[in-house]
């Protein structure tokens, strides 16, 4: 039996989301002090498993549907692609940039790395 699109999508986002959970557990742990709570938000940008880091990877995808939708919506008016790839750039230039910035207070020194 084949599976269909979304099915494949939500098997993906329900691995992805137990991944998160993980992370999460993670940092709810009582003995993570600054250092490793910096490291920890640098990874969401700078993963080595997944080049490029979590916030960027999201935003590829998200692009990649506000490239879908440009060719799929009627009129090809804008109106779903355009709130797609401004969600794409929010997600890497404000939520990114703020957990630099998060990570750097945190640990000034871990940007020497």
């Amino acid at each position: 039996m084949t599976r269909t699109r979304l099915e494949r999508v939500r098997a993906s986002l329900g691995i992805a989301s137990l991944a998160l959970q993980q992370v999460q557990d993670d940092l709810n742990a009582d003995d993570v002090d600054a250092r490793e709570l910096a490291a920890i938000l640098r990874e969401f940008r700078e993963d080595i498993d997944a080049p490029g880091g979590l916030l960027p990877m999201l935003a590829q995808v998200v692009s990649t549907a506000a490239r879908r939708a440009e060719q799929i919506e009627p009129d090809r008016d804008g109106d779903a692609s355009c709130y797609l790839h401004e969600a794409a750039a929010l997600i890497t230039d404000n939520a990114g940039q703020r957990l630099n910035w998060s990570a750097r207070s945190l640990d000034p020194q871990g940007d020497v790395e």
